[in-house]
């Protein structure tokens, strides 16, 4: 019997020593967790339920809005063009992708095109912060034809940006959801063609 009492003592020692290591390994990084953003684990959460969900990393961090049927992408297009003139941020460049696509192979291919578009000054402040953010820049919007014809409009979802690490300066986080929202509503309003 004293045997295994020696046994689970032993066992019991082991696993105290584990622990001790396990916080000496990883106090450093439970220490910056502390630092995070209060929405960072709900951020995490929403991305890590969707790409369960999907099985893709790129689903799981875009926000995509189907385009209302009628509309045509020129409608779409000028209309976030007007929305973008509206929030006073500049569409720095657009890729109509599938014109090169049908450059390169001689044959006809869905529309797709990325829009890109950009407030300096805030870009700026954010590459203050850090060089990474450049990754960020500028904003795109994916307007997409689906293998049925079906139009769509993409975007990176921001909140990994915003919520994801330590928390931003006070003012840098609310241009940054200002960003955000101005984005979300060039796409909402594109996607329904709302002037």
């Amino acid at each position: 019997m004293r045997f295994i009492w020696n046994l689970i003592g032993l066992f019991g020692l082991l696993v105290l020593a584990l622990i001790v290591a396990a916080v000496i390994q990883l106090g450093p990084s439970i220490t910056n967790l502390a630092k995070f953003d209060s929405q960072a684990l709900t951020t995490y959460a929403e991305i890590g339920k969707a790409l369960i969900e999907t099985g893709s990393g790129p689903e799981a961090t875009v926000w995509k809005v189907p385009v209302a049927d009628g509309l045509s992408a020129q409608e779409v297009e000028e209309t976030m063009r007007f929305v973008a003139n509206e929030h006073n941020i500049k569409n720095v460049g657009e890729l109509p992708l599938y014109k090169e696509v049908e450059a390169m192979s001689g044959t006809p291919f869905r529309f797709i095109t990325v829009y890109m578009f950009c407030n300096a000054m805030t870009a700026s402040r954010m590459l203050e912060i850090s060089d990474a953010f450049s990754a960020y820049l500028p904003c795109r919007i994916s307007l997409v034809e689906d293998k049925s014809g079906k139009l769509w409009l993409y975007t990176l979802n921001m909140d990994m940006m915003i919520y994801g690490g330590k928390t931003l300066p006070p003012a840098m986080k609310e241009e940054a959801i200002q960003v955000k929202e101005t984005i979300l509503d060039i796409m909402n309003r594109g996607a329904n063609g709302e002037f």
